[in-house]
């Protein structure tokens, strides 16, 4: 497997823990996921054009 795999694996990976499920975080709202999901966005575009 290439680092650009591994790295999109990781990445939904910290995107589904980041999805407001827990007592304290529900006040959080979509932030912290929305910002991973962003993140996880821009590093397929870049494995897709090859960068990664």
């Amino acid at each position: 497997m290439g680092l650009g795999t591994i790295l999109l694996i990781v990445l939904v990976l910290f995107l589904l823990g980041a999805l407001p499920s827990w007592k304290h975080s529900r006040g959080w709202g979509y932030a912290p996921s929305g910002t991973l999901g962003l993140v996880l966005v821009v590093v397929l575009i870049l494995v897709l054009m090859g960068r990664i």
